[in-house]
């Protein structure tokens, strides 16, 4: 019915280091919801829902609201090293209880940090005067002016904080990662009663209805609620999750176990920098002026010459799980082509989801087809590329805002009202092989990998 749009900025203030502002945050959120309702009629809407970007940790002041420093985005890297100390020490523990592995992806790290760096927080927090959580919990406290500091159970369980079994934020999770429980969220179902918006917002108090953290809520909106099917998310980074059923059970090797917003849960893995490859081509190489202009100048050649792109800029994620391992373009030669630079890119990104849709079927069987959504789901080129790749059919929906659409369908449920949203796909089938270009990418993966080991040992940062 209506849609709206702004960017949020980033900074980099350090290297490895991804900030966001606290109120950019809030203020674009703000305006975008205006810009819809406006479109529409506030009448016209039962509920709001939100999604959000996970594991992104920031801390405001309880009463006032005032956001106490910046919000730390996911891909993040400062917490690395105390992230290595907890696998060291509890990370047998720490991914028995929550489901993840020991990353500086996690928020546990990130509100430590925030805890120990900016001044006056750790006051606030014995006081009673400090609230923490991920960004849903930042926008529940703003739109419902601090009556409701709550989180759900998809966003609880990207913190590294969350009992996963038990369902509970975990004292020994807290205590080792010095995040006092009492500065947390409350944790509910993802389809539930999250309080009303202040009037004076978006026109009248209206309900929310539900939260869910931005990939659960696509898999949702593909409508994936029992194992057998996996679909992918290209944004800044590229999420692939295939659901596991109702008890929560141990990963494949590499991957993650999560909670599902159907109440059930999910494999996950990550690939931290997936759209962000394109904006680097596109910003820092100029190589095109268009996220587009990337996809058409990879389609302008009919394979990467030899190229082999590593997109490791925030380390390689699932399954390798390796913090200290960088980004490299090899294989280029005087006769190497801008087109060729951009196709391995995009390669080298269905690659790495590949590699865990392969470690996925360890565990949950054949998976026939990939479902996908997202920015990079838009470009005709990668959805090919990917194809190839996986050598099965990538499914993508006629309507691409999946994750809006999921939380919505929870909000739906949460509401009582019978959702019919009809659906079909584009189908793209294998029309060709990258089994040699793997091959020359896994290889060109693990010497990166081994350059960055010996580079960290010869640093004293080898763990």
């Amino acid at each position: 019915m209506a849609r709206a749009q702004r960017a949020v900025t980033s900074s980099y203030p350090n290297p490895g280091w991804v900030e966001q502002s606290p109120a950019d945050l809030w203020n674009t959120q703000l305006a975008v919801a205006r810009e819809a309702v406006a479109s529409v009629g506030v009448d016209a809407i039962r509920a709001v829902a939100i999604a959000n970007q996970r594991e992104t940790s920031l801390l405001w002041h309880r009463h006032t609201l005032e956001p106490i420093g910046p919000a730390i985005v996911w891909q993040c890297r400062r917490t690395s090293d105390a992230a290595a100390r907890l696998a060291s020490d509890h990370g047998d523990a720490i991914r028995k209880k929550s489901g993840l592995t020991p990353d500086a992806y996690f928020s546990g790290p990130k509100l430590a940090w925030l805890l120990g760096n900016v001044p006056g927080a750790s006051d606030l927090a014995d006081a009673g005067d400090l609230a923490a959580g991920t960004v849903d919990s930042w926008l529940l406290a703003k739109l419902t002016s601090g009556r409701v500091h709550a989180t759900d159970t998809t966003n609880a369980s990207r913190t590294m904080l969350w009992n996963l079994s038990d369902r509970c934020w975990d004292d020994e999770l807290c205590r080792w990662q010095g995040v006092p429980p009492s500065i947390l969220p409350e944790v509910r179902s993802s389809a539930s009663e999250f309080g009303e918006t202040a009037p004076d917002l978006l026109g009248r108090p209206l309900p929310i209805l539900a939260v869910a953290g931005d990939q659960q809520a696509s898999l949702y909106g593909h409508e994936i609620v029992e194992p057998g099917s996996a679909k992918c998310t290209y944004g800044t980074g590229a999420f692939v999750l295939a659901h596991a059923g109702r008890t929560a059970i141990p990963p494949p090797r590499g991957l993650l176990t999560t909670a599902a917003a159907d109440g059930g849960f999910a494999f996950e893995g990550g690939v931290f920098t997936a759209g962000s490859v394109v904006q680097w081509l596109r910003d820092a190489l100029q190589l095109a002026d268009s996220a587009p202009g990337v996809s058409a100048l990879a389609a302008s050649s009919e394979d990467s010459g030899g190229v082999t792109f590593v997109p490791a800029f925030a380390g390689l994620g699932s399954p390798h799980w390796d913090p200290d391992a960088r980004a490299a373009v090899l294989g280029l030669s005087r006769g190497s082509s801008s087109g060729q630079i951009a196709r391995a890119a995009l390669e080298s990104i269905a690659f790495r989801v590949r590699e865990i849709v392969q470690a996925m079927e360890t565990a949950s069987g054949s998976i026939d087809a990939l479902r996908v959504d997202g920015g990079m789901a838009a470009s005709e080129v990668m959805m090919q590329i990917q194809a190839n790749a996986l050598q099965r059919p990538i499914l993508r929906p006629t309507i691409q805002e999946t994750t809006s659409l999921g939380v919505a369908r929870l909000a739906m449920l949460a509401a009582g009202v019978e959702a019919q949203i009809e659906r079909s796909d584009d189908r793209f089938v294998p029309d060709g092989d990258l089994e040699a270009p793997f091959s020359a990418w896994t290889s060109a993966r693990r010497a990166v990998q081994t350059l960055a080991r010996e580079t960290a040992r010869d640093t004293g940062r080898t763990q």
